[in-house]
């Protein structure tokens, strides 16, 4: 399983951990995407942080829903919602995106169920996030989660998979690309 590290600034600072040092682990377990997630700082802030981790970490760097930073990392992440602000029509919000997040940059969406992973399937990405494969500290709302169901699910897809939520270093699929960990880098 490739290792997708997801860090979350509102995680890293629950824990006392700093950037730095999060990117230090995310290099020790070899992980080959880095995404940067912030839900509550301004774009100046995530912008700073795109060019710090940029200057430490040298692998494929994603940045959660601030697409208009798309010129400072390899890519950006989106969520359900985040595409339904966008456009309503999910396939409508995915152009729109594809005019910013160019075809030489990595496009990724979250996936939930089989549905939307069907969905997936006609829009141009490179990658979608299933889950939650299980409850996680980082997301409070989640209450269905895929559990063995995940990997069967994952096998629907045409893009490669990032399995998402819960998930740890150990966890193993076979119709799964990158294992996404984030607080539990730090266990």
């Amino acid at each position: 399983m490739k290792l997708y590290a997801l860090c979350d600034q509102d995680m890293l600072e629950s824990q006392g951990v700093t950037l730095e040092e999060y990117i230090e682990v995310a290099k020790k377990h070899n992980a080959e995407i880095i995404q940067y997630r912030n839900k509550t700082a301004d774009i100046t802030y995530i912008k700073k942080q795109l060019i710090k981790i940029r200057k430490l970490y040298e692998g494929f760097l994603i940045v959660n829903d601030a697409y208009e930073l798309v010129e400072y990392c390899d890519g950006v992440h989106v969520g359900q919602e985040d595409l339904t602000a966008i456009d309503e029509d999910i396939y409508k919000a995915v152009k729109i995106l594809r005019s910013l997040v160019t075809e030489d940059k990595i496009l990724g969406i979250s996936t939930h169920n089989e549905e939307e992973v069907l969905k997936a399937n006609h829009l141009d990405l490179n990658y979608i996030g299933l889950g939650a494969f299980r409850t996680t500290n980082t997301k409070k709302d989640i209450t269905d989660t895929l559990g063995e169901e995940l990997d069967a699910i994952a096998k629907k897809s045409k893009h490669l998979v990032a399995a998402i939520g819960g998930v740890q270093l150990d966890d193993k699929f076979e119709h799964v690309t990158y294992n996404v960990i984030g607080s539990g880098l730090l266990v």
